[in-house]
Order: C-alpha cells, then structure tokens, then sequence
C-alpha cells in the first residue's frame, strides 16, 4: 500500500519514550515548557510527527551531550527558528531582485535607446605628458 506525501508518520508518546530512552513525563514536562508541540487526538492522546522527533532530538542532543539546561534549550531553539525566517526572507529577497531588479536594468538600457535625446557614452582620455617619461 503506498503512502501519498501528505500522509505524515505519527507516533504515540509510549513509542517515542521508548525509542529515545526517556520517561512519558518528561516528554511532557517538555510539552509544558513549549519545546515540542505534539498534535492531539479528539480523544486527547498525543501524537507526534517526524519534525517533532526531529526537534526532540536535538533537545536531547543539547540536553545529555552538551549539559545544557531547559532555559537554554529554549533559547537556543528560538534563535535557531530566528535564524531560519531569515534565512528564508533573504532568500525571498534575492529571488526579488533575481527577478524585479534584472528586468529594469536590462527594459533601462531599451529606454536610453527610445530616448528623445539619446544619452551618450562617456569616455575619460588620460593624456599623458611625454616630455616627463
């Protein structure tokens, strides 16, 4: 049976305890402090995605290797979310200019062209001074 892209992989919070070796209440003492934001059921039972393992790792990973602390997990993400927004608008903004910027620079040169009165091209002829050589 194939799986279309918009079906996503989810796992239950037993599953991921499990996996990653940690207790179900930690994993929820993480939910409490805003660092993994697992979806709900009707029924209430959490479930999380392969971006939310993803994220729980790198908690773990600052957490058990690094001996960072909650505060700190904290702040590390939301810097690392920072830096991807503007990772993300500076690529939109060159795409922009890509675009936008390009296309005046090149329709500019067909206008000088169409103009009334044409411009000219400036040249700056250095005359050297043979008599000091």
């Amino acid at each position: 049976m194939a799986r279309t892209k918009a079906t996503k992989k989810k796992f239950t919070i037993s599953v991921i305890a499990e996996e990653y070796g940690v207790h179900p209440q930690t994993l929820r003492l993480y939910e409490r402090e805003g660092l993994i934001t697992p979806s709900r059921s009707a029924k209430g039972t959490r479930y999380y995605t392969e971006e939310d393992v993803e994220r729980l790792e790198l908690i773990l990973n600052l957490t058990r290797d690094l001996g960072v602390n909650l505060a700190g997990v904290e702040i590390i993400l939301n810097m690392r979310e920072k830096m991807n927004r503007m990772q993300r608008e500076f690529e939109n903004f060159l795409e922009y200019i890509r675009e936008n910027v390009a296309q005046e620079m090149f329709s500019a040169d067909e206008q000088t062209k169409k103009a009334l009165v044409p411009r000219r091209r400036i040249e700056l002829i250095v005359k050297r001074d043979l008599s000091r050589d």
